[in-house]
């Protein structure tokens, strides 16, 4: 067990009270040891353990253990599947229906995490407490709802803004896209005022919200909207606070042996070493482990779900001071070239219990087990290593594209010259000059060599327009790019389908086109 880790141990009464109702039955006996809501929000300890628990729900497989994975990295242009999972399948290739399982679970995890928060923001303010502690409470699930928001926006568009608490038979009207964003502005904007600085909290409070998470968040939505000076504004925050720098060694952003470093703005916490029962459970002792590992693991060691595209490979063209290739490709995937050995066996091949891969694939490495701490090599259920929902590189570069749009194009290249100059990597700097069209060439670039695999990019071509119409589809979908997007419909697949559960609930709901 990593003694950073924030351990999420949900509540087991108070914070679930209300999602569900149970039928009065002699087999179904309150547990008199457990408290109940009208006893939970009592004291500073309850407001501090319910904040805690706000982070639960982000465990789950069907948001950042896995599925969020699929939903923005999986069906990016990065990434392809052969996955015999009929489901998982149609999911992945813009072919799913409004009544997937995919969509399902994730848009009910959402709104758990969301409800949660909205007990928080209901039930804290009259608790006697630290004010300081209090304000910190408060913003956190603030946070955490604009998360949540941020995701369902990106993903399902326009959804209903659950707000205040809410039972089963509440019914909110469904907002809009715009709707959608301007509640993620208003939290992000009530979580900076109070969250601390990353340094401000103490070891064990590692992995909870800070001001850089949400300032940085922030920055992300108005950059989605387009809105570029706003956007700037927050990246300038978060690089003039003095609380992160690139870590010199990029491999350390996607194990488990240099977590919440000074590099990471927002990660979610995992922990590995319990086994049972599996993960998305709310009890005492559940695992707290990731599955995207096992998913995308490579033969052998995992299912191999989703696999990078031969471009992404080809995309890291640039060489070193020294005249290497782009050390990032190694550390983002495996192939026969650059990684000729996977798990301590040869990438191809059945001499030595070769893994006999074919070589023109290429496969996920960014967060798989290889070499775990101590030298095991090894995949399951319950990998612990953090997810990096937010870093400091994604934020520079982002701050380079909002100045480029500004037409600052020479500002972007000092930004970009940064990344690349992390000691591990030691790209040749740019140089020259650019317009700042050539300078979206280039940031479309950088962007795919640093980033690659970890989720920005389905938000990034929504943010470049390249799903809003048929040619730029069609580029997306030549042979030698992602032939997959053949099947993306413009004005439908850019968004998820509004589970057909959630319609059959509350008629008011509007199913998203093409669905």
């Amino acid at each position: 067990m990593k003694s950073s880790k924030l351990l999420i141990t949900a509540l087991t009464g108070a914070l679930l009270a209300g999602a569900s109702s149970c039928k009065e039955d002699l087999l179904d006996t309150v547990n008199p040891n457990e408290p109940s809501t009208a006893q939970f929000w009592q004291t500073e300890s309850d407001a501090v353990r319910a904040s805690t628990a706000l982070y639960s729900p982000l465990q789950y497989f069907s948001i950042y253990s896995l599925n969020w994975h699929f939903a923005t990295e999986g069906r990016s242009d990065e990434s392809w599947t052969r996955t015999p999972a009929l489901d998982l399948n149609q999911f992945l290739t813009f072919r799913q229906a409004n009544t997937t399982d995919r969509s399902q679970v994730m848009w009910n995890d959402y709104y758990r995490a969301i409800f949660r928060c909205n007990q928080v923001l209901a039930k804290v303010p009259s608790i006697t407490m630290d004010e300081t502690v209090k304000k910190r409470v408060l913003a956190q699930a603030y946070f955490v709802r604009g998360l949540c928001y941020y995701d369902l926006g990106l993903l399902f568009g326009n959804v209903p803004l659950v707000t205040t608490l809410a039972d089963a038979n509440t019914r909110v009207p469904q907002g809009t896209i715009e709707e959608v964003q301007a509640q993620v502005i208003s939290d992000l904007q009530a979580a900076k005022v109070d969250l601390p600085l990353a340094s401000e909290w103490g070891p064990a409070d590692k992995g909870r919200a800070t001001r850089g998470a949400a300032t940085a968040l922030l920055g992300k939505l108005y950059m989605q909207q387009k809105q570029w000076a706003l956007a700037s504004a927050q990246f300038a925050e978060v690089i003039s606070s003095g609380q992160y720098k690139l870590v010199d060694n990029y491999r350390d952003n996607f194990t488990e042996l240099n977590e919440n470093n000074s590099e990471s703005i927002f990660e979610i916490q995992f922990e590995g070493s319990s086994k049972l029962p599996a993960v998305g459970v709310d009890i005492p002792g559940g695992s707290e482990g990731q599955e995207r590992s096992q998913f995308w693991g490579p033969p052998g060691f995992g299912f191999t779900d989703v696999e990078v595209r031969p471009w992404v490979f080809r995309e890291y063209s640039d060489r070193t001071v020294t005249g290497a290739t782009d050390p990032r490709r190694d550390v983002t995937m495996y192939s026969a070239v650059g990684t000729p050995v996977v798990y301590n066996r040869p990438f191809s091949g059945t001499a030595n219990n070769g893994l006999n891969i074919d070589p023109n694939r290429y496969l996920w490495r960014k967060y798989q087990n290889d070499p775990r701490a101590g030298g095991a090599f090894f995949e399951d259920f319950h990998s612990g290593i953090n997810i990096r929902v937010i870093r400091y590189a994604d934020v520079l570069l982002l701050q380079a594209e909002a100045l480029n749009e500004q037409n600052q194009p020479a500002a972007a290249v000092a930004l970009i010259n940064q990344v690349r100059a992390r000691p591990s990597v030691n790209l040749t700097p740019l140089t020259g000059t650019f317009t700042r069209e050539t300078m979206r060439i280039q940031l479309r670039h950088e962007r795919v060599t640093e980033l690659a695999g970890e989720g920005p990019r389905w938000a990034d071509l929504n943010r470049y327009g390249l799903l809003d119409n048929q040619a730029d589809v069609n580029t997306l979908a030549r042979a030698d790019h992602d032939p997959d997007f053949a099947n993306f419909i413009v004005g439908k697949n850019r968004l998820l389908p509004i589970p057909q559960s959630e319609i059959d609930i509350d008629r008011s709901i509007q199913q998203n086109p093409g669905f």
